[in-house]
């Protein structure tokens, strides 16, 4: 079963999947039933790749389905990305990781509307500033979109504009953004499951992969099933254990916290957001929220980077969401939950191989929508035989730690307790 969130309470389609029993065989086999999977299969099965796609709960029960639903184009780890591609492709690095800010605003968009997905798809966001030195920041975003033919998407506030579009006096301006857009997480990746149906993938939940026997054509291992492949993609990111040898100390899981007041209706909804715009912070360490479709204020933010799950989130997310919005002081809290994010030292997303014709992809820090969604274009592409865009990926220097998952989280809430006490000091 899903936890208990908003998403798996408002989800349209609850029907389920099929548990693997019995022996298969495909080309491409996906461990992994979130975003990451779930858009590589599409993109496999379009070009014509027969794939299986194992899931060991419920399609969207990991991140996927516990996120705030924003797809922007901010990236963690763009200096470092910039840096790193230049590895692979020179001098057009910038121009690569600028393009990445938008790609899977696009491809997202195309799926929803292909496929007829409903999903509350909405645009527009909001970057907030909370001191000057962010409004420079953001300054310096909006100077590099216009240089780039986007400065009709975005609008530079001042504190003098905040009123008209957030009800808070919190924030000394921000920076809206029409092209960012935000989901109903679950119905998105379900819908997209559903349209990988159509296209001929066996899409399966319930089927934990056991191991992965490795040969010319690797079989992943369920408790009542066994699925052959030319190759195997491994996109559980934060939620599995396998090919540790590879894997281990690559990455690190975060505890994302998230809740949702009770309907509060449509004329309070716009007051407190009156564009119905997705919001969060400049902060290392941010808040996060958007009014839902069913005029409910979702919340998130204060990361737990130790990776151990909070013990009351509504207690520990209130003070933040009325010190925003005092208007809801008292409000009631009707869904709380948490998940686990993967965590990257350098903030790049992760590919590569764990065997001859075994892949992987992980790690998307936090801006996982987008990034899966880029990540299963240029996944399928490489396991269709195109490496070129991979390998921009693959070249990319990870550190990887001596430590267990436990340890390492514990070595970046340290890390992240430092980020948090510059904040306040710039």
């Amino acid at each position: 079963m899903h936890v208990d969130s908003y998403y798996a309470a408002t989800a349209r389609d609850t029907r389920g999947f099929a548990r693997l029993a019995g022996t298969y065989d495909v080309d491409v086999a996906i461990v992994g039933g979130g975003f990451s999977g779930v858009s590589t299969a599409v993109e496999l099965a379009e070009r014509g790749f027969s794939v299986a796609l194992l899931e060991a709960e419920k399609i969207g029960w990991g991140a996927t389905g516990r996120n705030g639903g924003q797809v922007t184009g901010s990236l963690s780890g763009d200096v470092a990305m910039a840096r790193e591609f230049r590895r692979t492709v020179g001098a057009e690095a910038d121009d690569v990781v600028w393009q990445t800010r938008w790609r899977g605003h696009d491809i997202i968009r195309n799926r929803i509307e292909k496929y007829g997905i409903e999903c509350d798809l909405s645009f527009g966001h909001l970057q907030a500033a909370m001191k000057p030195t962010h409004m420079e920041e953001l300054k310096a975003v909006q100077d590099e979109a216009q240089k780039r033919g986007m400065a009709d998407d975005l609008e530079l506030l001042e504190a003098s504009d905040i009123p008209d579009y957030l009800e808070t006096d919190l924030y000394c301006g921000g920076l809206v953004n029409r092209r960012n857009m935000h989901v109903h997480s679950m119905d998105l990746c379900v819908g997209e499951a559903r349209a990988a149906e159509t296209l001929g993938v066996k899409v399966f939940e319930n089927s934990r992969v056991l191991e992965i026997e490795h040969g010319s054509r690797p079989t992943v291992v369920t408790a009542d099933g066994r699925v052959k492949a030319d190759k195997v993609l491994i996109a559980g990111n934060a939620y599995h254990f396998l090919e540790q040898k590879t894997l281990a100390g690559k990455l690190f899981p975060a505890s994302l916290a998230n809740m949702a007041t009770v309907k509060l209706g449509k004329q309070v909804a716009r007051k407190i957001n009156p564009h119905n715009l997705a919001v969060y912070d400049c902060r290392f360490v941010l808040d996060y929220y958007r009014c839902t479709a069913d005029h409910r204020l979702m919340f998130g933010g204060g990361i737990n980077y130790s990776g151990r799950d909070s013990k009351d989130i509504a207690a520990e997310l209130r003070p933040a969401l009325e010190r925003t919005f005092p208007r809801l002081k008292g409000v009631d809290i009707e869904f709380s939950w948490t998940g686990v994010d993967g965590i990257v030292l350098n903030r790049i997303p992760q590919v590569g191989k764990a065997g001859d014709n075994v892949f992987y992809m992980q790690g998307y820090s936090g801006h996982g929508i987008a990034l899966t969604h880029i990540l299963g274009e240029i996944m399928a592409e490489a396991l269709a035989g195109d490496l070129t865009e991979y390998l921009i990926y693959e070249n990319v220097r990870h550190l990887k730690l001596p430590f267990t998952r436990s340890l390492g989280s514990q070595a970046i809430a340290l890390g992240m307790m430092y980020y948090k006490l510059r904040e306040k000091l710039r």
